[in-house]
């Protein structure tokens, strides 16, 4: 990695949950609900996360017209104002797709980026790394993102060492699960910040060394994960555990199939909105709809005799 001073993109950044509302002129029915975005932007950095994330997979970012996706990031920069950070998602299926989100982002006053490899193909050693230097020579800092779940890219230890080498490129979310990585990362590349990408690994993560979270159900919990996030970094160790341990079935639910639904609502278990998902996401079964309200009860319950104490 270059000796560029850049922005740290570590601390707790919240990947963001979208609100819709009903309108028939809008795509499947659905019209995104700027106001309320912005409020959710505002209540997340007021209760002591460091910043948002806006047009992520949580963000539904593929469900978007590509005004809508602009008007989410500018919502999003201009909510949080000089009081946090906001990392937008320019994710895309190619690097000249990915570059002008990029570009974008910038001129839109974003403090950072967040970037899968190519999303609709399975790209090479060389495709990859040729991505994020086009994505990167937009100029913010950029946050590679490791999931090799829906990408089938896997971002490896070796190959992150190599893509650090790029002008730019600052920081990976890690979202394989495996949390020997944190440690193998800071081997083989050690100016690159490690983030914790999945929520049910968050406290194993940061006790390794991660500096980061890019999180999802601080969208239900955030002055809980800012605390989580200080008490592991400090290594206060009992302390961070007795607060996660109640908390990480829930978190279970960032790395399913449904988190997006399950976060949404686990929001509105805690009097937040959450709403409806476009497609092709839809409601909850009945049964993950159980099981979820069942965790987020554990957790309520939890947070809420901790607080009695």
């Amino acid at each position: 990695m270059s000796g560029t001073k850049l922005l740290s993109l570590g601390g707790v950044i919240v990947a963001t949950a979208l609100p819709y509302y009903e309108d028939a002129t809008a795509p499947a029915g659905l019209a995104v609900d700027y106001d309320r975005y912005a409020e959710h932007c505002r209540w997340l950095v007021g209760n002591g996360c460091r910043g948002v994330g806006p047009n992520g997979s949580l963000g539904e970012y593929s469900s978007l017209t590509d005004e809508e996706r602009r008007r989410v990031a500018r919502t999003a920069i201009e909510a949080v104002g000089e009081d946090g950070v906001v990392v937008v998602g320019v994710h895309g299926p190619g690097s000249h797709q990915a570059k002008q989100w990029a570009e974008y982002a910038a001129e839109d006053g974003a403090h950072g980026v967040l970037c899968l490899p190519p999303t609709m193909y399975r790209a090479n050693r060389g495709e990859v790394i040729a991505h994020y230097e086009a994505v990167a020579s937009a100029g913010l800092p950029v946050m590679v993102y490791n999931n090799p779940i829906d990408t089938k890219v896997d971002l490896t230890p070796d190959l992150l060492a190599e893509i650090a080498q790029i002008d730019g490129i600052v920081a990976v979310k890690e979202f394989s699960g495996d949390v020997r990585r944190v440690l193998e990362i800071k081997e083989k590349a050690p100016g690159l910040e490690v983030v914790a990408g999945a929520d049910d690994v968050t406290l194993e993560a940061l006790l390794m060394g991660a500096t980061g979270w890019f999180a999802g159900f601080p969208n239900v919990f955030p002055a809980e994960s800012a605390l989580l996030y200080e008490l592991a970094t400090a290594g206060k160790l009992e302390e961070a555990r007795a607060l996660y341990e109640p908390l990480v079935a829930a978190f279970r639910w960032d790395s399913r199939t449904e988190f997006v639904q399950a976060i949404k609502l686990g929001m509105e278990r805690v009097g937040r909105y959450g709403g409806p998902c476009r497609p092709p996401r839809g409601p909850l079964t009945g049964e993950h709809r159980a099981a979820v309200t069942a965790d987020m009860s554990r957790a309520i319950e939890a947070l809420a005799q901790r607080q009695a104490a």
